[in-house]
């Protein structure tokens, strides 16, 4: 549980960062406990701890977290590098 709230606590933190890089740095952290809280999800299925459609389901969603997380990290550091650039 205290895993996975984290990245919710981190992605508010984000929107309210004070620069593009504040955001960056807050959304970064957040894809962190995203990939952590599915990696505990994972664990749970592979070693047969709990077997049920509940733990299937945050197991895809945890996915579907990380793959958002990690466009927004991607955009944001591309938009980053682009800027630095002009």
């Amino acid at each position: 549980m205290r895993a996975g709230t984290s990245v919710g606590q981190n992605v508010e933190e984000a929107c309210a960062g004070q620069s593009r890089a504040d955001f960056l740095s807050k959304a970064s952290v957040s894809l962190k406990e995203a990939r952590e809280s599915l990696f505990v999800l994972k664990v749970i299925q592979a070693t047969h701890l709990d077997e049920s459609d509940e733990v299937r389901t945050l197991t895809r969603e945890a996915d579907e977290l990380v793959a958002i997380l990690t466009t927004i990290v991607k955009n944001t550091k591309g938009g980053t590098e682009r800027k630095g650039e002009n």
